[in-house]
């Protein structure tokens, strides 16, 4: 018991830096183009936040891209839900070392996934 509470945990700096850190860059965003039957070439889009990734979606409909500032530092593998304002989803997939080389500034293309019969070309860092 400290200070009258019943404390049933204690957090190390390490973990307490770790989500503060996580906290304060949780607002990464892509922006992904979209179909090729649409006429927007794409481009960035979204207001992404201080180290947030935004990305091109070719032939895009409203679909958003974002890799989060958090993500990029934790480094890891993700799966990006691009839906945005659009009326369907896609995901792109990308490995922890396409993340690192998004969040460096390195120019990283993919393919989305094929949903209602086309995918969008997202490219970070054109």
């Amino acid at each position: 018991m400290k200070n009258g509470l019943d404390l049933d945990f204690e957090i190390g700096r390490r973990e307490f830096t770790a989500g503060s850190i996580m906290a304060l860059l949780g607002g990464i965003t892509v922006t992904i183009a979209g179909c090729s039957s649409d006429s927007n070439p794409g481009g960035p889009t979204g207001n992404p936040g201080t180290g947030d990734r935004a990305g091109s979606v070719s032939a895009n409909h409203g679909h958003v891209a974002t890799v989060t500032a958090a993500e990029v530092l934790a480094g890891n593998a993700v799966l990006l839900h691009i839906r945005g304002s659009g009326d369907h989803d896609h995901t792109l997939s990308l490995t922890a070392d396409e993340v690192r080389g998004v969040g460096a500034g390195t120019r990283t293309a993919k393919t989305s996934s094929n949903d209602l019969a086309h995918d969008h070309m997202v490219t970070f860092n054109p």
